[in-house]
């Protein structure tokens, strides 16, 4: 049976509301704190509330004061085993030891870099039960007694969520600042500490368990953040204490097999993951900041993107003109859009689309994002000369049927493309463009001649991405006159996002496909000849039936696929 969530419990002991907890949701989401500490700061709940509620969600006992449950057994040692520093900045109070077993006093269960360090620090198996941390601080003032004494006569208390950077006797001092000169064997060693490996291992699961495409670990002066790209959006997660930068980023370094003495240029590589019986591809790239490296790791999950033009979000008619499109023997099919628009997916699910035994397929890509049985695929190397334009001269020596390449950059690739289609081969490529007929006007602006490019072209797709309404919370709405200005709809009722726990309160769960898609009839070919404009391509387009983005976007909202907040901001923003 799934865990209960804290709010659920909280309603659930009629503690709170569930106006409230979306309040405290919505408020989440600016002030980047826990849930339960945004209900106690509102002092919608206390804080005995949340730690019996935290006790209830976890099977984790409940202690507080009046209980006389939060008194240490005194003549154990427990002031050594766990010194004044760590208990204090932790939010830690040992109560009993047995033999390996230690008790304590936990404010935040959550900390699992805190809770591997106490069983480090201790070399105990530790038992948690859950108090308030005005209880825990008072506990602590009074067993460490004259420890605590800050000129005052109140205790020192650090952030709830760091590790002490003090405790631990082998912990590696380090300096935070980008030109820190800690030795190589000192960064390798925390690097490969039991703890680190555990927060790094922990970050990826938790973003491939979120469907996150990226993971961003980025330092700054007093802080480090860690971020997932969830359906297009970034969303902060609660990071580690700024200290771990080193070693978080020399772990990832340590798995990607990079450098972890250059610290000045940026990196790239690539990790496997084994997660569950399947593998992830992560990609990595390190870039030198001023507060150190900023990492991300670009996840490539081929079991969790179905690379079928089917599932994509195409509509009926489109998809109809993409399978026709691929049916031909000979030709140059381009994929438009700007980074992040789903181009490659669209690209590879066109491959999955015509592979067959009986065709030689081969693609050019930089890098190679999914690694599918059947194709040959080849990474590019600029760096050594191996280039899209080399690559593809190599191909047409290898009895090529179809072609893919990953991106056309420059007029010399963007020939042989041409080229190639015309002697016979299906062509594959992408294009940075913002539409379609944008798409014919760069490929003749950076010098492809008309006569060239009027007999070779077949189809041009220019897509976004957008998020999917969540189909547990989506809800029904008529939307307001001023919201719809000019815009007309086919149905008074649209749906929009709300929240749920199945989508972690976005409203949205997955991405579709918006697409505007020009296929090449004699009346495009004969505009091109005569390297017509860019507004006679479009109305030639529209002529032949060609569905604009925004148009394929609105009807998306009216089949209730999508938020008409989401295609505006996809397609006009």
């Amino acid at each position: 049976m799934a865990r209960l969530r804290l709010g659920e419990i909280l309603i659930k002991q009629g503690l709170i509301t569930e106006a409230q907890l979306q309040e405290a949701i919505e408020a989440q989401k600016v002030e980047k704190l826990h849930i339960g500490e945004i209900l106690v700061n509102r002092q919608m709940i206390k804080e005995d509330d949340l730690a019996s509620a935290l006790g209830t969600q976890l099977l984790i006992p409940y202690a507080s004061r009046a209980s006389g449950l939060l008194s240490p057994q005194q003549e154990q040692g427990l002031d050594k085993l766990v010194p004044f520093d760590f208990a204090k900045t932790n939010f830690i109070l040992p109560l009993n030891r047995t033999i390996n077993s230690l008790t304590c006093a936990i404010f935040n269960p959550f900390d699992l870099m805190m809770i591997d360090n106490l069983k480090k620090l201790t070399g105990c198996e530790i038992n948690f039960v859950i108090a308030t941390r005005t209880d825990i601080m008072k506990g602590i003032d009074e067993f460490y007694g004259g420890n605590t004494v800050d000129g005052k006569g109140g205790a020192l208390w650090g952030d709830a969520l760091e590790i002490s950077k003090s405790s631990l006797s082998e912990t590696i001092k380090i300096d935070d600042g980008y030109d820190s000169d800690l030795s190589l064997d000192r960064v390798i060693a925390r690097a490969e500490e039991a703890p680190v490996i555990k927060l790094v291992d922990l970050i990826i699961r938790q973003a491939i368990d979120e469907r996150a495409s990226d993971i961003h670990i980025e330092p700054f002066k007093d802080k480090l953040e860690v971020r997932y790209r969830i359906d297009g959006e970034l969303y902060q997660i609660p990071p580690p204490a700024k200290h771990l930068h080193l070693p978080i980023v020399s772990r990832v370094k340590i798995l990607a097999k990079l450098d972890i003495a250059e610290r000045r240029l940026p990196q790239d590589g690539r990790i496997s993951a084994t997660l569950e019986e399947r593998t992830v591809e992560l990609r990595i790239s390190t870039l030198p900041t001023v507060w150190g490296e900023k990492v991300v790791m670009r996840i490539l999950d081929k079991d969790a993107v179905k690379l079928d033009l089917g599932v994509l979000g195409f509509d009926a008619k489109q998809l109809d003109l993409i399978r026709k499109a691929l049916k031909t023997p000979y030709g140059l099919f381009f994929v438009t859009g700007p980074t992040g628009s789903g181009k490659s997916t669209t690209l590879y699910s066109c491959l999955r689309h015509v592979q067959d035994p009986s065709l030689n397929i081969m693609s050019a890509e930089d890098p190679v994002e999914f690694r599918i049985d059947g194709i040959n695929q080849v990474q590019i190397r600029p760096d050594i000369g191996f280039t899209f334009a080399e690559a593809l001269r190599s191909f047409l020596r290898q009895d090529p049927d179809v072609i893919m390449v990953g991106e056309v950059r420059d007029l010399e690739t963007a020939q042989i493309c041409v080229r190639s289609a015309l002697t016979g081969h299906f062509v594959l490529s992408t294009l940075h463009t913002n539409d379609a007929p944008s798409a014919i006007q760069r490929l003749l602006d950076i010098g492809v001649p008309s006569y060239l490019l009027t007999p070779s072209l077949t189809m041009i797709v220019a897509q976004r991405l957008a998020r999917k309404l969540c189909l547990d919370c989506k809800e029904p709405y008529e939307p307001k006159e001023e919201e719809l200005g000019d815009l007309k709809l086919s149905t008074d009722l649209i749906y929009r996002a709300k929240g749920c726990d199945k989508c972690s309160h976005t409203g949205y769960r997955g991405r579709l496909v918006i697409a505007e898609i020009i296929e090449v009839d004699d009346e495009i070919r004969n505009i091109v000849s005569k390297n017509g404009t860019y507004t006679e391509l479009r109305d030639a387009a529209r002529k032949n039936g060609m569905v604009t983005l925004f148009e394929s976007g609105i009807k998306k909202v009216e089949e209730g696929a999508t938020s008409l907040e989401e295609v505006l901001g996809v397609t006009l923003g």
